[in-house]
Order: structure tokens, then C-alpha cells, then sequence
């Protein structure tokens, strides 16, 4: 069917606007479902969700685009046979053609005006999940900078008295007791470098971004992981060679992504068979969030993944796998993670974990820097 075009593009929608054209502008993937199970509409929405076109999709039963036995199914069998509207939250409609894991909140409901069909739309609550999840973070970080700043203040300097007198006890007690003064030099140090690594959550200097080429800062990193704690592992490569710049500090974008291939590595390392580790960018258009802390909505389309193949993060730790204190290594302190959120979102980004066994993924969204946004909206 075609779609009318209006002649002045801000004209108001009226109640005559061709309604597929109003379909097609939903950002939310759309479907009407016939008795056989296949479409008769789709939306753009749907082709993108779906990874296939409309051509496609209106030929064949919805059920060779989700999971076996998928509770949409039923969903639709049930709005058919009641003659009655239904809602259901987080269901699962990945499959290995969109990428696996793409949780949605379904409504479903028959068609108006004695019209055959059953009309099927869905939410992915991805970005949802990501906004609430940065919100955490992100004060999270707050509370652990103000303690950092505290701890600093309080707890260094006693422990440099303890420790110097530990060391003057040292030099007049027998060899047995020497091995308790040792103890608590030891003990002191720790204690210092815990105190060390919070006080990076205290610096919150504005960062002076500058065009950052983030291939080449994924090749830098790189080249330290093969030469060091990765030497074991096999690194894949996925570059979409006409990124633009990202804004940022190239030192600290280092330190984040040297930080999640470590843990990548780490975590390859106790895959059964080769350890596997995926480097990959991609532009995404459309990607537009309102980041916490920043008023005007802000544009994410740069990603950067890094995936691998061990055996996953636990479901219970998953949603807190970016507050501090927060790991699933045995001698691991849990503030790496919490440092890459904080980085992240000082850049103006978001940083977001999908996790099964066999394949986690640990995904950056960046703006572009103001150059290439100002250049891309001239094309546009």
C-alpha cells in the first residue's frame, strides 16, 4: 500500500493521516497476525528487530522468527480464541538471527472494526534496563567518591604512624616477633593501596576531550594483552573502519578497555578449549538516550564490544556487576568495574554487561564528538 507523503512536513497528524504511515513511524516493532500465523503488516520497527524485511516476514509463520514454543505464541492463540487484550513482561524473543537475549513487554489485542487479525506490538527493555542500571551506578560511584575523600583523610596518615612505629618495635624484638611486625607493615600497606585505588572515584575533574581514534586505542590495548596476561588467548578482531572519533581522555579510555580485556581474558582462560576473545565497534544510529546528569538527550551510536567466551557471570551478581565492592574473582577487590562506569559516564557513555554461559558481552556506548556530529547533521 502506498504511503502519502505530506507536502509540508510540519503538518499536524489529522484523523485522515493514512495510518500506516503512522505505523511506520513507531520506534516499537508492530505486527498484525493472521489465523495461519503469518504477518500481514509489518512495521520498520519490525524489519530491524527481526533482521529481515517485510518481503520476508510476511510470508512465513511468526514462529520461524522466535524461540521454540515462545509465550508470544500463546499470547496470540489466547487474544484469538477470548476475543480479549493481553500484556505480558519480559519475554524472550532472541534467537541466533537478532543476536540472542532481546528481552521485550508484549500487548497484543484484536483488531478494530470486525477486522481479521490480531495485532502484536513490543517494547525491548534493553535501553530501559541500561538508563535504571547507569542511574545506580552512577550513585553508587557518588557515595564511594565521598568516602574515598573521607578515607583518605582519616585513615592514611594513622596508618603511617602505625606503620613507622612497627618498623622502630622491629629492631628490638626477637626473630619470632618480627614476624607479627611484619604482619602489620603488610597489612598497613594493603590497606594504603585499597585507599589508593577509592581515591580515583574522588577525582571529579571534568575531562578535556579531545578527538580520540578508539581503534587505536583497542590496538594499544591489544598489544599489551597479547604481550602480557593474554598471551594464551585468541583476540578476533571486528572494526568498522569508517567510525569517527570519540571525545575523551585517550589515557583513560585506555585504562577501560585494558581494564574489560583483562577481565575477558580472565574469564576465556576457564573456557573449555581455547579461550576466544571479540574486539568489535559498530556505528548505530537511532541509539538516543537521556544520560543521567546531562539535560538534553544525547546520541550514543559509537559501540564497542568485547566478548568472550567463558563461563559467564552469575545471574544474582549480573545487575550489580558495576557497584563497588561487587566481584567474582577470588582476590579481586570489585572497584575495576565501578571505575570503567565512572570513566565511562564522565565521557559522556554508557557501559552495559550481557551474560550466559559461553558468551558475555561487555558493551560501550559513546557519543561522537562534536566535529563528526556537527558534520554528520550537515549530511543529514
Amino acid at each position: 500500500m502506498a504511503i502519502p507523503v505530506a507536502s509540508n512536513p510540519e503538518e499536524p497528524v489529522s484523523a485522515n493521516t493514512d495510518t500506516s504511515l503512522i505505523l511506520k513511524s513507531l520506534p516499537h516493532p508492530v505486527l498484525v497476525i493472521e489465523e495461519d500465523g503469518v504477518a500481514s503488516y509489518v512495521n520498520d520497527a519490525a524489519e530491524v528487530f527481526f533482521g529481515v524485511g517485510a518481503s520476508v516476514l510476511t510470508r512465513h509463520g511468526l514462529q520461524e522468527f522466535v524461540p521454540f514454543s515462545s509465550p508470544l505464541l500463546l499470547l496470540i492463540e489466547q487474544a484469538r480464541e477470548k476475543s480479549a487484550s493481553f500484556s505480558e513482561y519480559g519475554i524472550d524473543l532472541g534467537t541466533p538471527r537478532n543476536g540472542g537475549n532481546r528481552l521485550v513487554d508484549v500487548q497484543v489485542s484484536l483488531m478494530a472494526q470486525g477486522r481479521t487479525g490480531i495485532l502484536v506490538m513490543f517494547q525491548e527493555r534493553t535501553m530501559a534496563r541500561q538508563i535504571d542500571r547507569q542511574v545506580s551506578h552512577r550513585n553508587a560511584v557518588r557515595s564511594l567518591s565521598a568516602m574515598a575523600a573521607i578515607l583518605a583523610h582519616e585513615i592514611k596518615n594513622p596508618l603511617s604512624g602505625i606503620r613507622g612505629a612497627a618498623q622502630l618495635v622491629e629492631a628490638s624484638v626477637s626473630a619470632e616477633d618480627r614476624v607479627l611486625t611484619s604482619l602489620i607493615r603488610d597489612e598497613s600497606d594493603r590497606i594504603c593501596r585499597l585507599v589508593d585505588n577509592m581515591q580515583e572515584f574522588s577525582n571529579n575533574r571534568p575531562i578535556e576531550c579531545v578527538p580520540v581514534n578508539i581503534h587505536s586505542v583497542l590496538e594499544h590495548v591489544k598489544q599489551i594483552a597479547i604481550n602480557g596476561f593474554a598471551s594464551d588467548i585468541k583476540i578476533n578482531l571486528a572494526y568498522d573502519p569508517s567510525l569517527p572519533p570519540v571525545p575523551g581522555d585517550r589515557d583513560q579510555l585506555i585504562q577501560v578497555f585494558l581494564n574489560l580485556l583483562k577481565n575477558a581474558a580472565e574469564a576465556a582462560d576457564l573456557a573449555s578449549g581455547a579461550g576466544l576473545v571479540v574486539i568489535s565497534t559498530a556505528f548505530r544510529p537511532g541509539v538516543r538516550l537521556t544520560v543521567p546528569g546531562v539535560s538534553a538527550r544525547t546520541n550514543l551510536p559509537l559501540e564497542i564490544r568485547i566478548e568472550d567466551n567463558g563461563p559467564g557471570v552469575p545471574p544474582d551478581l549480573l545487575p550489580h556487576l558495576f557497584d563497588p565492592f561487587v566481584t567474582t574473582k577470588k582476590s579481586g577487590m570489585g572497584l575495576g568495574l565501578a571505575l570503567v562506569a565512572k570513566i565511562i559516564g564522565d565521557h559522556g557513555g554508557i557501559v552495559e554487561c550481557e551474560s550466559k554461559p559461553g558468551r558475555t558481552i561487555f558493551k560501550v556506548l559513546m557519543p561522537l564528538h562534536k566535529d563528526a556530529q556537527n558534520s554528520s547533521e550537515t549530511i543529514k
